[in-house]
């Protein structure tokens, strides 16, 4: 990614390190029950609605579920009316980007409250920084109202400058770092070259850690496929695995356009079969995509289409403004048209051939909020092609299997942690009904949906909405 647009990153999703002790909620304490009566259960396992359910949640596991007039409600259980609901696994966002040490104390508290405000109880962050193993042991101690956060590390990048990794010896050598430090991957990014790239992929074998992110361009798809990457976030390098060998050069992760000309869709299958042999799983951030490199609509339309962006500081917004209206100065709209349409393709054939899929949106990203961004990806998903239970699963029980951990989380079953969506319609005959919450129930906390609104009125009041 370009100097430009890591710098309106930084700048949308910095974070402050006080926070951590300076908390204004109170303590989550996991204690007593919480009971879902006369609740249809979309349990994610299969596609497939238990109708009429009784649901106990206890100290954050659920701990009984059956038909409703079979299930004795514990005394004292606080009860949730079910009736005519529907009761699904929370969700995952598996690209996002976490506060970092620059951002202000409100501004960290309201971003991730908005991943929680709409369903998502899990954040994979593929922006590591120190800071944030605090931040997350401080929401492991229930100080504030957000997902549960599972850490990728800083960058590894080549080229030039600071922080750039440019030997084998130093890739080896943050690898292990990063292992010992306790980031759960190791985020690899642009301009790696392939014996550096080789190092960290061997390295990472070696101690245990997954490594995932981008696919450098010196690298090519073929060989992180090869070589085990755990995550091509983005569809990275799969429209340049696509260019004839003669044709290739370095476009650059923006720059597919150059190239558009030049694919050959006939290589699609071979693409499919590879990922799908290496076990990689896609995170396709297709919205982001369409939006900030691909799209043809000015920030004014982007503002009057997002209204939830009110819920973002002003600068960042204003940040996300100058980017959209900076390219749209010299953008090829019928080309990246063109590629947007390519990566639609490659989604459906990735699925469609057995690719592992998880759902995750680059958020906060150029017009891509917390939590909001999920919706508006699932539901391109479905344009695509996708069922909504197909799209649905990236986001709850592929996520669980990703971090092996499929019988902790990801679905509605006794013993999983009670990271739940509380909706009004069901998600399996219309995706967007995800967006129509009765409430969130987080690690056993229920959270009603007037709450939630109270909460994000005070979000928009609090940035002059």
């Amino acid at each position: 990614m370009s100097d430009r647009w890591m710098g309106a990153l930084a700048m949308a999703t910095a974070v402050f390190v006080s926070l951590i002790g300076c908390s204004r909620e109170p303590e989550v304490v996991l204690e007593g029950s919480v009971a879902f009566v006369d609740v249809n259960v979309v349990p994610m396992d299969r596609e497939q609605v238990l109708a009429r359910q009784t649901v106990v949640v206890h100290q954050g596991r659920i701990m009984t579920m059956g038909p409703y007039r079979a299930v004795e409600v514990p005394g004292g259980a606080q009860e949730v009316d079910g009736r005519g609901k529907f009761l699904m696994p929370a969700l995952a966002e598996m690209h996002g980007h976490l506060p970092s040490p620059q951002m202000r104390e409100p501004d960290a508290r309201n971003l991730l409250f908005l991943y929680v405000a709409n369903g998502v109880t899990t954040v994979r962050g593929m922006q590591g920084h120190p800071s944030q193993f605090n931040l997350r042991a401080a929401i492991d101690r229930g100080q504030f109202t957000a997902p549960r956060l599972w850490l990728g590390s800083p960058a590894m990048r080549g080229g030039e400058g600071a922080g750039a990794v440019t030997t084998p010896e130093e890739a080896a050598q943050l690898v292990r770092e990063y292992k010992v430090k306790g980031y759960d991957l190791v985020k690899v990014q642009e301009g790696l070259a392939p014996h550096v790239y080789e190092a960290i992929a061997q390295t990472s074998r070696d101690v245990g850690i997954p490594f995932g992110g981008h696919v450098s361009d010196q690298v090519g798809l073929r060989q992180a496929l090869a070589s085990g990457q755990k995550s091509v976030d983005h569809l990275d390098n799969y429209v340049e695995a696509l260019v004839p060998d003669a044709a290739r050069q370095s476009p650059g992760l923006q720059a597919a356009g150059a190239l558009v000309d030049t694919v050959d869709e006939s290589k699609i299958p071979e693409l499919v079969q590879l990922t799908r042999n290496a076990g990689t799983w896609v995170v396709p951030t297709m919205v982001l995509w369409e939006t900030a490199f691909y799209g043809d609509r000015s920030s004014t339309q982007l503002i009057l289409d997002r209204p939830e962006v009110k819920y973002m500081p002003p600068e960042t917004v204003d940040t996300w403004k100058q980017a959209i209206d900076d390219r749209l100065k010299t953008a090829d709209l019928p080309t990246s048209r063109r590629v947007a349409t390519m990566r639609r393709t490659l989604l459906k054939a990735l699925h469609d051939g057995g690719g592992r899929m998880l759902l995750g949106t680059d958020s906060p990203q150029i017009f891509s909020v917390p939590g909001f961004s999920i919706h508006r990806e699932m539901k391109l998903w479905v344009e695509v092609g996708l069922t909504p239970y197909q799209v649905l699963e990236s986001g709850t029980r592929n996520v669980a299997e990703y971090f092996n951990a499929a019988d902790d989380f990801g679905t509605v079953a006794l013993g999983r942690r009670a990271d739940l969506l509380l909706l009004v319609a069901n998600p399996l005959e219309d995706v967007g009904n995800v967006a129509r919450r009765a409430g969130v129930m987080l690690n056993g906390r229920w959270i009603p949906e007037d709450e939630i609104q109270a909460r994000l009125a005070d979000i928009a009041a609090f940035y002059g909405n």
